[in-house]
């Protein structure tokens, strides 16, 4: 076993969701790359939008960790490989920092990694030190860095935060509420970042904001133990895969991606919604995504349906997940209550709605093997197939998600981790 490798790094976590974790991860990674350095940004559990944002602040793949669904072992390759060319390593937590099992504090603990606690101090004094004391203290074993303050309204408002700490706990800065350096969402979370136009000048200025705010320097180094070394006898060597990409379909964890192309298989991208034809392939892959914005878009490009039906009825392999799922219905309704026609290669509609369906880790035992992945949707789906499985979530979380297959077509509302079982993976898309 060789010598661990060293590198400064935090977790950035919070009492729950909506406190501004990926804005603050965004500006801590803009303000240490404009200084120089390179910043490796990990998310921690399912999520596709925050990487998005994360990426651009930081300008370098930004991948998934998490205990259960990434596994632990995969999680420590990945921050090993991140720790041998970064300056900085910042670990974005999901939900509040005890939620869920396995938690953000879990994966913190797990990997030695300091929690830094975001606290949106508005309206809000003295009580932020004792919201402050309970994260570091609730958990002895846990290791925490300090606390950074979001939403900050004045120079006097964050005197007041930092004074109210106590037991040493250390002050990371504040973040002020400023209009130009929040991030903007929609129902899924954030809006991906290719929509956004001015998404680098909200980058840089919550960078500014920050940097004046505290003295950027590098937290402690943590020491990764380097990983087992990986062994995998599939193989997709030669098989062209068409990957749907767009703004429509861009729900994509770029593991997935690797691992494909570890397998040996050639990546074509292509959009369904600008693209009058499918490239040269054997095998399909429809992402998640926001169809329901654009489904009329979707339905108009009559080219490219025919070419995806033709794929279908070539008996050729085809994998939807969640929004990709929605487009092979017959029809997709939105939540204004506008309907277009779709695939038609899946019997069922389905319809959005603005609350949510379903939200759960998921483990599916499929005929070519156990996959792991995740729901999160807010649309129902009506269709007269039976499953030939259902997910099962390690949290007992709504979800239980059903897939459907006909012929070589696979569907589901889970949105699958390919590294979990890469023997599963290459089955289901194997010509």
């Amino acid at each position: 076993m060789s010598q661990p490798r060293h590198c400064p790094a935090v977790l950035i976590a919070a009492p729950a969701s909506g406190q501004g974790k990926t804005t603050v991860t965004a500006a801590l990674a803009r303000l240490h790359r404009n200084l120089g350095r390179k910043v490796r940004v990990f998310k921690c559990g399912p999520d596709f939008l925050d990487p998005m944002i994360l990426e651009r602040a930081s300008g370098a793949p930004v991948y998934q960790l998490d205990l259960w669904m990434i596994g632990a072992e995969e999680s420590r390759r990945l921050l090993w490989d991140a720790a041998g060319e970064a300056d900085l390593i910042l670990i974005e937590g999901v939900m509040g920092l005890f939620d869920g099992t396995p938690s953000s504090a879990d994966l913190a603990r797990h990997f030695g990694v300091p929690v830094l606690a975001v606290i949106d101090g508005t309206a809000m004094a003295q009580t932020f030190g004792a919201l402050a004391l309970g994260l570091a203290r609730y958990q002895p074993d846990l290791p925490f860095a300090g606390v950074l303050a979001n939403r900050v309204g004045s120079l006097r408002h964050a005197q007041l935060l930092e004074g109210s700490l106590t037991e040493g706990l250390r002050w990371y800065g504040g973040l002020s509420r400023e209009r130009g350096i929040e991030l903007p969402s929609r129902h899924l979370g954030l809006v991906q970042a290719s929509e956004l136009n001015d998404l680098d000048a909200r980058l840089d200025a919550a960078a500014e904001a920050l940097g004046a705010s505290c003295d950027a320097a590098l937290p402690p180094p943590v020491a990764f133990a380097e990983p087992v070394p990986e062994t995998c006898a599939t193989s997709l060597a030669g098989v062209r895969i068409g990957v749907a990409r767009d703004e429509a379909f861009a729900f994509i964890y770029g593991a997935n991606l690797d691992l494909l192309r570890t397998l040996g298989a050639h990546l074509e991208f292509f959009s369904p919604l600008h693209d009058r034809a499918l490239p040269a392939v054997d095998s399909l892959y429809l992402p998640g995504g926001y169809p329901e914005l654009h489904h009329h878009a979707l339905a108009a490009n009559a080219p490219m349906n025919e070419a995806i039906r033709a794929h279908y009825a070539q008996g050729k392999p085809l994998l939807a997940e969640c929004g990709g799922m929605l487009y092979l219905l017959d029809a997709l309704t939105d939540v204004a209550g506008a309907r277009a026609e779709l695939l038609g290669l899946l019997p069922g509609e389905a319809t959005m709605q603005k609350r949510l369906a379903a939200l759960a880790l998921q483990a599916v035992e499929l005929p070519e093997g156990t996959l792991r992945g995740h729901t999160y949707h807010h649309s129902l789906t009506t269709t007269a197939l039976e499953p030939i499985a259902r997910g099962l979530s390690p949290n007992g979380g709504r979800g239980n998600e059903a897939v459907y297959r006909l012929g070589r077509l696979t569907a589901s509302y889970v949105h699958f981790y390919f590294p979990s079982n890469p023997d599963a993976v290459a089955a289901l898309l194997r010509p």
